[in-house]
């Protein structure tokens, strides 16, 4: 019994940890961790079946079983289950809208389960994505390195239409990623080889038409669901794509061929979402964004 509560000890302090030296995953984590308190689905029963997904999800995801098995011998799948119920447990528990019934009794069961499924080992579903344009070429390489978290992703983001705050909470979530997706600089050759072909404004145009592709199951659903918001859809596709445009702009505004990356950070994605959504101030930056961009790269690719 002690070696477990030191053991759940370690998990407690190593959760705050991991959370603490990640910034880029603790944010979207407590975003996550936010709206499953606060998120209010149209029957109780709904929230066990979410919770344990997520538990599950947890499970799978994990890469310390030899750990266990080595430390706690032949009580280590005891200890799967009983970490999976507290997560489980505390996620129905934490949800402000919820009240016990007899799903959730049910599905305490199927924990039991966990403890004989084994965790991945090595990364699936790993498409090569190749009916992407190779001008698109840093959305293919995002797609191909991070596939099942990308579909996961697009998956949060279509359902995210259920509510208009929910909208907006996983658009923000999900833009952080897409800042990354533009955070490396390309080579000097590379560079200098797609504006040959391609101008800045072909370039906005081609990226943001993809990325408003990807949305597109979000918009109808949330007009499906609900007719009579269409100002406030209208208002989340200017918001994302004034968002979507800075961020591009902004990586060959500071493009340089000696430097990996383009140092973005949590103050410039504070910011631009700031402005985006007040619409006018990224209007201007904008204007400003595009017109510092082409003087630059038309130092490497000339006029």
């Amino acid at each position: 019994m002690k070696k477990l509560l030191h053991h759940l000890k370690f998990r407690l302090h190593q959760s705050f940890r991991l959370l603490n030296l990640n910034p880029r995953a603790s944010i979207p984590v407590l975003i996550i961790l936010g709206a499953l308190i606060v998120v209010k689905l149209p029957e109780a029963c709904y929230y066990p079946p979410l919770f344990f997904i997520l538990a599950l999800l947890f499970h799978y995801e994990r890469k310390d079983i030899p750990f266990l098995k080595k430390v706690f011998v032949t009580s280590w799948r005891w200890v799967i289950m009983l970490e999976a119920a507290f997560i489980y447990s505390i996620l129905l528990c934490g949800n402000i809208h919820y009240k016990l019934e007899k799903t959730a009794l049910f599905s305490l069961p199927a924990l039991v389960l966990l403890a004989f499924i084994t965790p991945r080992t090595r990364s699936w579903l790993a498409l090569q994505w190749n009916y992407i344009p190779d001008d698109l070429f840093e959305w293919k390489s995002f797609l191909r390195k991070n596939t099942w978290l990308a579909i996961l992703g697009f998956l949060v983001i279509w359902g995210s239409a259920y509510h208009p705050v929910t909208l907006i909470l996983a658009g923000v979530f999900a833009l952080d990623y897409v800042s990354h997706i533009y955070e490396l600089n390309e080579n000097k050759e590379m560079l200098e080889m797609y504006f040959r072909k391609y101008t800045l404004k072909e370039k906005l145009r081609r990226n943001s038409l993809f990325f408003n592709i990807l949305l597109l199951p979000a918009y109808g659903l949330f007009l499906v669901l609900h007719p009579a918001e269409t100002l406030y859809i209208l208002y989340y596709f200017v918001f994302m794509n004034l968002y979507f445009l800075l961020i591009l702009t902004r990586k060959y505004k500071h493009y340089h061929y000696k430097e990996k990356g383009n140092y973005f950070n949590m103050g410039v994605f504070i910011e631009y979402t700031i402005c985006s959504m007040t619409i006018i101030p990224a209007v201007f930056i904008l204007k400003k964004n595009i017109k510092e961009a082409s003087q630059n790269i038309k130092t490497y690719v000339g006029d």
